[in-house]
């Protein structure tokens, strides 16, 4: 049987309070230059830096507009050139196939007339009257 007095049953010990694994040992410094200071404003520089070369570099978005509105203009240029090429053979082969053609040309570039003809030319009109002076 059991003792009066002392008990078989293991009385439980209050539990210290146990300082969390991810709090440091030591105390933070609370100066300016922290480490974690430091490496959050120097990675801010970089990222400052990476943006405006990403912006305005030599390849940035910048220029690539730029160079996608010259892109745009030379297009324009080469078509229209090439509309201009596209007349300009169908008139040499004109030129080379068709007498009339060249008579006609020969009439309005270097003033040619067919024996018998009379040219009048007309003075050109004036564009705009001088006003009268007072």
């Amino acid at each position: 049987m059991a003792k009066w007095g002392k008990s078989s049953v293991a009385k439980a010990k209050p539990k210290q309070s146990a300082q969390p694994a991810h709090a440091p040992t030591q105390p933070v410094p609370e100066g300016i230059f922290t480490r974690r200071r430091v490496a959050t404003v120097i990675a801010g520089l970089l990222a400052v830096q990476l943006f405006y070369t990403v912006i305005f570099g030599k390849n940035g978005v910048v220029s690539y507009i730029r160079k996608q509105r010259e892109s745009e203009v030379l297009a324009q240029q080469i078509n229209r050139l090439q509309q201009e090429n596209a007349q300009l053979k169908e008139e040499t082969t004109r030129l080379q196939q068709d007498p009339n053609a060249i008579e006609h040309q020969a009439r309005e570039q270097l003033h040619y007339t067919r024996p018998g003809e009379v040219i009048y030319a007309l003075p050109a009109s004036p564009t705009s009257q001088a006003a009268p002076k007072k």
